[in-house]
């Protein structure tokens, strides 16, 4: 297993996934990428009064600099460990993105988290977890969340 890959929100249980999937790493000798995947450039922007177009797309720029900062931050305590980490923030749509980068990275692992979650839920909500499952052909690996 040379390249594990965590899709990761920036939640309260991002630490779980990071520290699971960096053990394993460990363990392994692997490469952990670390991937984030933000919204999508909206296709329109609506001018609306007090704000347009510009000041939405500065928010949204300052937004992805923040974010960026961020799991940049889990990379580099994990490079100072000693665990090969590289940090993504890639902007598309959430499961298309993840299954292109296990293909261009040749990825070997998907650790994810999955939330538990009542019949009723499930029958109307596919999460992301269970997409992932589905369209991935290697093994993942799901870390249960409260």
């Amino acid at each position: 297993m040379k390249n594990i890959l965590i899709p990761i929100e920036f939640d309260s249980n991002v630490q779980k996934l990071i520290d699971i999937g960096s053990e394993i790493a460990a363990k392994f000798n692997s490469k952990l990428w670390i991937l984030h995947v933000a919204a999508p450039e909206p296709d329109f922007v609506p001018y609306t009064s007090g704000t347009g177009p510009n000041n939405e797309r500065e928010a949204r720029a300052l937004a992805l600099k923040k974010e960026r900062k961020r799991i940049q931050k889990f990379s580099d305590a994990l490079n100072n460990k000693g665990i090969n980490t590289t940090a993504l923030l890639i902007q598309g749509y959430t499961i298309d993105t993840i299954i292109e980068k296990v293909d261009n990275l040749n990825i070997d692992l998907i650790i994810t988290g999955n939330n538990k979650h009542g019949f009723i839920y499930k029958f109307f909500i596919e999460s992301v977890s269970d997409k992932i499952i589905k369209k991935a052909d290697i093994p993942v690996l799901l870390v249960p969340f409260e």
